[in-house]
């Protein structure tokens, strides 16, 4: 036989340690009465640091019976057989539960939420969450991502000690707003909003593959535009798909302005054409025409392939000018891997592989060091001719020029290749 505590014996003598599972929806019984309030549906915690404090145990009677809210002060026990509480200061129940700026959740905002495990860059979900008594009463120490939890939740804890525990600290785990997304709930990150910017655009882009709905928008949400546009790049298409059917229009803007016209094109083919047409409006009107040339492939030439983002050299520049050129240009690596010489019409005579300036005399000419002629693609070449130029040579990059000879723009081989086959000449 259970005895229960007394009226006044009630003052609360919190466990060191102990699982949320454990007490879930397990009764909730007034001391020295052994009268049953309901069951403990919830844990009510006030974001503090360094641990979030208990404020309240939530109880949900369901069949329209309005809810109970217990203060935590009127916490007795707590063990495994249910939670004891001194009884109500007036009346029979305790008042309802009001949702309160800053206050989150145990079951409703943590078990069953995905989490993004930095250190193993995967998604895990939060089974159970561990408390830790102190003499303020109990905080929320940590959640644990281990199967244990399933196992404590449904009387099966003798069946725990042959699965290792996966508890990830209070203080990695980050509540991070969905305002963006919904408005209404929290998605759990191990990782700060600084921290997700530092992932790799591949790791973000498998974490948005894994979730779904108002967990992958709310990832999503958390990145600025640069980085955003980076992992839409890398998803495969059904994320999105997900993704942009989300998106508020002036945030889809600013994403699609930081992708480049091929990047875009791949992106919008896997739309449903209404959906792409809604994209497609918020591009300026020549980013539009050109974008739509390259999903229709009718009229697609070079000159809708083609980057402004390249470096053109005197025949007589030497070495170390055009090293200092390639560091005063401010272009990335992919604008630099070959150098254009041209004439002063720019008339292009020749291309010198940038790796050249890095083994060669700094007296050395780029007339000395320029292939000529030099490959290029003409203006008006159709995907299908650039296609076979990248084929045949496997250049990084291929200059494109108009009737005269005159550079007028380079198109990038990830940029123009469906099916790449052997990699660019390293």
């Amino acid at each position: 036989m259970t005895v229960l505590p007394t009226a006044q014996d009630a003052t609360l003598t919190p466990p060191r340690a102990i699982y949320f599972s454990r007490i879930l929806n397990k009764p909730v019984r007034v001391a020295g009465e052994g009268r049953k309030l309901g069951p403990a549906s919830d844990i009510v915690f006030k974001l503090e640091e360094p641990f979030p404090r208990a404020v309240g145990l939530f109880i949900d009677h369901g069949w329209g019976v309005p809810t109970e809210f217990v203060p935590w002060d009127r916490v007795v026990d707590l063990s495994h057989q249910g939670v004891i509480v001194r009884a109500p200061e007036s009346g029979p129940s305790y008042p309802p539960f009001h949702d309160q700026a800053g206050w989150i959740l145990a079951d409703k905002h943590l078990m069953g939420r995905t989490i993004l495990d930095i250190d193993d860059r995967k998604t895990e979900v939060v089974n159970d969450v561990l408390l830790q008594g102190d003499e303020s009463g109990m905080r929320l120490a940590a959640v644990d991502t281990s199967f244990n939890g399933f196992l404590r939740k449904w009387g099966l804890a003798r069946l725990t000690s042959l699965i290792r525990e996966d508890l990830v600290p209070w203080k990695f785990v980050q509540p991070l707003s969905l305002e963006d997304a919904t408005g209404s709930d929290r998605l759990q990150l191990s990782i700060t909003k600084e921290q997700l910017h530092d992932l790799p655009k591949e790791d973000l882009a498998d974490a948005l593959e894994a979730l779904t709905g108002q967990e992958q928008e709310a990832l999503f949400s958390a990145l600025e535009p640069t980085k955003a546009a980076e992992a839409l790049t890398e998803t495969e298409p059904r994320a999105q798909r997900q993704i942009i059917a989300s998106l508020r229009q002036e945030r889809a803007q600013n994403i699609l302005a930081r992708l480049s016209t091929p990047q875009l094109v791949d992106l919008l083919s896997v739309l449903p054409h209404e959906d792409a047409e809604e994209m497609l409006v918020l591009l300026p009107e020549e980013r539009q025409r050109r974008v739509r040339a390259l999903l229709s492939e009718r009229e697609a030439t070079a000159r809708d392939f083609m980057s402004p983002e390249y470096l053109t050299v005197e025949t007589a520049t030497t070495v170390a000018q055009a090293r200092a050129l390639i560091r005063q240009s401010g272009l990335g690596h992919s604008g630099i891997s070959y150098l254009y010489a041209t004439a002063p019409d720019r008339r292009l005579l020749g291309a010198v592989d940038a790796r050249l300036l890095l083994i060669s005399e700094d007296a050395a000419r780029m007339e000395d060091l320029m292939a000529s002629p030099a490959v290029a693609a003409e203006a008006d070449d159709i995907r299908e001719d650039l296609e076979a130029l990248f084929d045949k040579y496997h250049f990084r990059m291929i200059p494109v020029v108009d009737p005269e000879d005159r550079i007028l723009g380079v198109i990038r081989y990830n940029d123009i290749m469906r099916n790449p086959g052997p990699r660019p000449k390293a």
